[in-house]
């Protein structure tokens, strides 16, 4: 029997760019980044303003490429800062809309990708999807508890590379990721390290919040002194939340957020950038542990991804600590348009069904 062919239009924005990919099944057409100018950017009032922008450019990304919307079947885009909900691929419905752009919306580029979706799926009378956004929650109770209860510990990590990293690594064990306990770790600008334990992520380092530090955020950092930083009378919130989140990190330490930079450095014999290069890696491999420790040391595998997977250093470094926990298997970069597109495949097939969005 001949394997139905289906096309996947998938929609990726970022603050100053937009992911544009075509897919026949798992097989790509074209994948193009359309970048953004800040005097491009700074022309609108807010994000959701540049919607219109962001939709020529990919009417134009695609006509370039001599590939017709009426060749599109379905059309998948990045989901937003909406409710916590579990993984899976939703249709984007009127309450996933209303969420993604109204009054108490987390506005990031990620909500563009939902809202460009369902505009064009609405056009060309084809269903629009999200799948695995960054607020997919699926901890156990004990998870939620931070210490404090005014402050509840909460599910924010890359999860559309997670899962797809997960899925990818049984597929080619030919078991099912339903049926393994894994640890995988998102190592990129920020990272998150989750316990995957039979298809739900039951614990996972917050990206923002918590965890190791990164190339750009500063992860966790102890709270009786930030306490002391913010009372201090000598720094803004809006700076301290820089460092949270952009200039935290490599970036604070060393001025820069390329590792590739921060190798040369270490070859050079710049004993600084080793100390903070070596300090990152007691700390991802620190997070791998008590992962594996969540898991009750019966980790099936450890999976290294993300940009920074793809640093040579730093993988053998950090299997180095951590490899007699488990089998590592390393998946360096993002792969977040093809992960789109399974999502979007294992309903069309019938694989998975169509989650439904209530706000």
């Amino acid at each position: 029997m001949t394997e139905k062919i289906y096309t996947i239009l998938s929609i990726n924005p970022g603050s100053t760019s937009t992911k544009i990919a075509v897919y026949r099944n798992e097989t790509i057409v074209i994948e193009n980044t359309v970048r953004h100018s800040t005097a491009e950017i700074e022309k609108y009032d807010s994000i959701i303003d540049q919607k219109g922008l962001r939709s020529e450019n990919i009417a134009k990304t695609l006509e370039e490429a001599g590939v017709s919307l009426e060749e599109i079947d379905v059309v998948v885009g990045r989901g937003g800062l909406i409710k916590p909900l579990e993984s899976g691929t939703y249709a984007i419905n009127d309450a996933m809309v209303a969420d993604l752009q109204g009054p108490s919306a987390i506005i990031h580029a990620s909500c563009l990708g939902g809202l460009i979706a369902k505009e064009l799926g609405d056009k060309l009378g084809l269903p629009s999807f999200i799948v695995d956004p960054v607020v997919v929650d699926e901890f156990e109770e004990c998870s939620r508890l931070s210490g404090n209860p005014l402050i509840k510990r909460r599910s924010a990590f890359h999860a559309l590379n997670q899962k797809a990293t997960a899925r990818r690594y049984s597929k080619e064990q030919g078991k099912n990721y339903e049926d393994l306990k894994l640890v995988v770790a998102h190592l990129g600008g920020g990272i998150s390290v989750g316990a995957h334990k039979y298809g739900r992520v039951i614990d996972v380092f917050d990206a923002v919040a918590e965890g190791t530090f990164s190339p750009e955020r500063c992860g966790s950092v102890p709270c009786y002194n930030i306490i002391e930083l913010c009372f201090s009378g000598k720094h803004e919130a809006k700076e301290l939340l820089g460092y949270q989140v952009g200039k935290g990190g490599l970036v604070a330490y060393l001025g820069t957020s390329d590792l590739r930079e921060v190798e040369q450095m270490i070859n050079d014999g710049d004993k600084k950038a080793k100390l903070v290069f070596d300090a990152m890696v007691h700390q991802i491999a620190k997070d791998i542990g008590a992962m594996c420790a969540v898991l009750d040391g019966e980790v099936d595998a450890i999976l290294l991804t993300g940009g920074v997977a793809y640093s040579k250093m730093l993988v053998e470094a950090v299997s180095k600590k951590v490899g007699k926990f488990a089998s590592i298997g390393v998946y360096p970069g993002e792969g977040e348009m093809l992960a789109l597109t399974e999502g979007a495949l294992r309903v069309m097939r019938g694989e998975a069904q169509v989650k439904e969005y209530k706000g």
